[in-house]
């Protein structure tokens, strides 16, 4: 198997200088995917597409990004994460105006789909370069990295505020592109190799690549997939909980929006002091916890006040979990594995707000939201199980020790 060439081990000054590198990374991935999201109802209304139409557009882009997932792990083996996220960070940023220039629907759905396949492997390569940081470093970041990427899309949706409307979209989509690209390119500088893979005992013959059909790989994507679902029920559904169901109207119905990305945002920025005092599996199963009982709380008291705090709640106990995730397949299961989890794991933004869409159609919204907080609670069952399969795994490939970061606890 070809691997990354091998490199000396970068000093602390180095990989300071690639912390904050990945971190530029992650914002501006956040603010480009925040950009297309506010000037989704733009695209729509001057192609003159209606809700199906649209609907179709996006799916095209979750396709893109589970297909470019299920291939990046090879990528990184071969070249590196560095190189990886180099090209597809340039890729990514300058996609954004595929689907702005689109002249048509199938103009659209093509735009959308390159999109979601560079920002799949952006996605992929980034929270691999962050484990590399994060072993060069010894100490967990890869919460904070993610609380990047929600920073970066507040700034994205703040910056599209100001300028949709006043100024051309296509405008508005040069501006974001420029300023991130330059950015891009400024902080790809300082990304750092990859260690060499693995070795058996003897030290001759490659570590076996991890399988898709490894439990351990399936348990984790599984619990990455209820995550990200829970994700995306309270991203794209909150506000309209509050409208449709609380009666709420204008800007107050994006309050309990605005209370999950806060929380969200700064559970993320201090997630990695939890990991480094409770450890992972404690952090994710804690936090799986609070989201159900937050979601709980704002199905079952259907008052504005404590909805609001149970929607907190939901973003503080769900800020760690996919971040998690990410870190433990990156550290017991190299790229590749990150990759795997990943592909299974954004099945749930793909799948999940059309099923509580459904559902809601049928039972009604807190009934369809109850799916969420039912994943929650399963992540908080069975998440031991998970984390001692991956334990399993790090005896097989190498010493646990060597591949957590200082301080974060199993």
């Amino acid at each position: 198997m070809t691997t990354a060439p091998s490199v000396s081990v970068p000093s602390t000054v180095q990989a300071e200088a690639a912390r904050r590198a990945v971190g530029a990374i992650f914002l501006v991935n956040g603010m480009v995917f925040a950009s297309w999201a506010v000037n989704i109802p733009s695209v729509r209304d001057r192609l003159g597409l209606d809700e199906a139409q649209i609907g179709l557009a996006l799916l095209a882009a979750g396709i893109g990004g589970v297909l470019s997932m299920s291939l990046v792990g090879r990528w990184t083996t071969r070249w590196g994460s560095a190189a990886v996220t180099r090209v597809s960070t340039i890729l990514f940023l300058t996609s954004l105006l595929l689907p702005i220039l689109a002249g048509n629907l199938w103009g659209l759905i093509l735009g959308l789909a390159v999109l979601g396949a560079a920002n799949g492997v952006m996605d992929v390569a980034m929270n691999a370069q962050g484990v590399t940081v994060e072993r060069a470093l010894g100490r967990p970041i890869i919460s904070r990295l993610h609380a990047y990427f929600s920073l970066g899309g507040l700034i994205g949706a703040a910056l599209g505020t100001v300028l949709i409307g006043r100024v051309p979209m296509l405008t508005h989509a040069l501006i974001v592109v420029a300023g991130t690209v330059l950015a891009g390119l400024y902080a790809l500088r300082f990304l750092i190799a990859d260690p060499p893979e693995p070795t058996t005992p003897e030290g001759s013959t490659p570590a076996a690549p991890v399988s898709v059909f490894s439990v351990a790989v399936l348990l984790l994507g599984a619990m990455c997939f209820l995550g990200m679902l829970a994700e995306a029920a309270n991203y794209d559904w909150t506000a309209l909980y509050f409208s449709d169901v609380l009666g709420l109207t204008g800007g107050a119905a994006g309050i309990g929006y605005t209370a999950f990305v806060t929380t969200m945002t700064a559970g993320r920025w201090f997630g990695d002091v939890g990991r480094a005092r409770l450890g992972d599996e404690r952090i994710v199963r804690l936090g799986a916890l609070i989201t159900a009982v937050g979601l709980a709380l704002a199905l079952l008291w259907r008052d504005p006040v404590p909805a609001t705090l149970g929607f907190a709640l939901s973003g503080l106990g769900l800020s760690n979990v996919v971040p998690v995730m990410y870190g433990t397949a990156g550290h017991a299961l190299a790229g590749r594995g990150i990759a795997l989890v990943a592909a299974i794991g954004y099945g749930g933004f793909l799948l999940g707000p059309p099923v509580i869409g459904f559902v809601a159609r049928h039972l009604g919204l807190p009934a369809a939201l109850g799916i969420a907080l039912a994943g929650a609670a399963l992540i908080a069952v069975v998440g031991g199980r998970a984390f001692a399969l991956v334990r399993g795994v790090d005896d097989q490939g190498g010493s646990a020790d060597e591949r957590r970061p200082a301080g974060a606890k199993s």
